[in-house]
């Protein structure tokens, strides 16, 4: 997770991810490197974004669905994690279970990449930071509001935001509040670097007035399994990023979504392209932000 990078890290990899950006295919840094790509769940971004990386910095891929190997299932991941690392020189992992990555970590002897788990998303976290950087400038003093679900994504972006000063805000209904792990690991980072804020509040409004950004995911992620549609259907309108909340942030507010969207539900189309939205710059920036990632870990080994 984020939490396993300080502030300087991930300041570099914001730097790192600039320069791939404006120099797409100027390194070899993984040249005659073998990197498992392993997805537990359906992908378009992330798979794509990992792939390309990959095969751009000069290494070599291989694309891994469930389907093709036991993960956990005819073969534990302990013995999958120890095959693997006599393989490839890096794990990338999209999975269903957090454990699973823990596990995959623990008994191999390659890197492990989390490229999405039912408790974070850091991936795309780093390059919504490279958007924000992007549009505005500066990280540090920004008002960051998140609306809806208190999921992976959002757990994520706390961390991210405390780690660079920006004052985060988190309107979820009652009972949907980000995983209290990373609210704690995120107040001990405000605390450790002296910057930046994190408010919890129920109230959209409140996250909304005077935002300098507007985030929102899915009110039902693919992990979601024991959420009533229904029940979300009569909670989640009024954390939905429409004309009227977003009046209530600064004339310059951009507005970010992770994709896919349910236009209509979490954000409605008037937003989500209107000029405002910045959906499309943080899509592309995943392939910057992983390139920048594969940089930290490798240069980190070296």
């Amino acid at each position: 997770t984020l939490v396993d990078l300080e502030r300087n890290d991930t300041e570099n990899i914001i730097k790192d991810a600039t320069y791939f950006k404006e120099n797409r295919k100027a390194s070899n840094l993984l040249k005659d490197k073998n990197i498992a790509l392993i997805f537990e769940s359906p992908s378009t971004r992330t798979r794509i974004s990992f792939d390309i990386a990959v095969n751009e910095l000069g290494g070599h891929s291989l694309m891994l669905n469930t389907g093709e190997i036991h993960l956990g299932k005819k073969e534990s991941i302990k013995d999958t994690a120890k095959v693997l690392s006599r393989y490839v020189d890096c794990i990338v992992a999209r999975v269903k279970n957090h454990k699973t990555l823990e596990e995959l970590a623990e008994y191999g002897s390659v890197p492990v990449i989390n490229a999405l788990s039912n408790l974070s998303h850091p991936c795309q976290i780093l390059a919504d930071i490279l958007t924000i950087k992007e549009h505005k400038n500066k990280l540090k003093g920004l008002k960051l509001s998140y609306f809806g679900d208190g999921n992976n994504v959002c757990n994520s972006l706390i961390i991210g935001g405390a780690l660079l000063g920006m004052d985060v805000y988190v309107a979820t209904p009652k009972g949907y509040e980000p995983n209290a792990m990373f609210v704690r690991s995120a107040m001990e980072i405000i605390d450790k670097y002296g910057e930046g804020s994190l408010t919890l509040t129920n109230d959209p409004k409140e996250g909304a007035e005077d935002a300098d950004v507007l985030y929102t995911d899915v009110w039902i992620s693919m992990s979601d399994k024991n959420k009533d549609l229904e029940e979300v259907l009569k909670i989640f309108p009024p954390y939905q990023i429409n004309e009227k909340l977003l009046s209530y942030a600064k004339n310059d507010a951009i507005v970010m979504h992770c994709l896919p969207a349910n236009r209509g539900m979490e954000i409605t189309d008037e937003v989500i392209d209107g000029k405002q939205s910045v959906v499309y710059d943080e899509a592309e920036n995943r392939l910057h932000a992983q390139k920048a990632v594969f940089k930290y870990i490798f240069s980190e080994k070296q």
